[in-house]
């Protein structure tokens, strides 16, 4: 069984893809960058505020899902610049309890609409 799930509260997908999908016990979420749902526009700020509104969006598509971040098993995090990994860290850590997730972090050449990070993760309904 494979089901697409969507939120208003998230950006709409800008290519052929969902912003998340159920499939059996898992719920696979695209990587999410710092759009506000309303304007389509990249959030103001630096790293802390694309952080945060990436969590937002993350949030919504969750809850679309009838998820939280409790049942987050798996993340991975594209920054587009290493040095702003401390900054994003700490806002994460805003956003999960332990038992913390699995994580990948990694630097990228360039995300989305220039973005600073992208987030994208694995959910489970067990």
């Amino acid at each position: 069984m494979k089901e697409a799930i969507s939120s208003a509260g998230a950006p709409k997908a800008i290519g052929p893809y969902s912003q998340a999908v159920r499939a059996g016990q898992l719920l696979f979420l695209s990587g999410q960058v710092a759009l506000d749902p309303a304007t389509g526009q990249m959030v103001e700020g630096g790293i802390a505020e694309q952080t945060r509104r990436v969590f937002e969006n993350l949030a919504a598509v969750l809850a679309a899902a009838g998820r939280s971040f409790a049942d987050v098993v798996r993340t991975t995090v594209f920054l587009a610049d290493m040095n702003d990994f401390v900054a994003m860290n700490e806002i994460y850590g805003q956003y999960f309890k332990e038992p913390y997730p699995a994580r990948a972090t990694v630097q990228v050449a360039r995300l989305p609409k220039d973005a600073r990070v992208e987030i994208d993760l694995i959910a489970s309904f067990e």
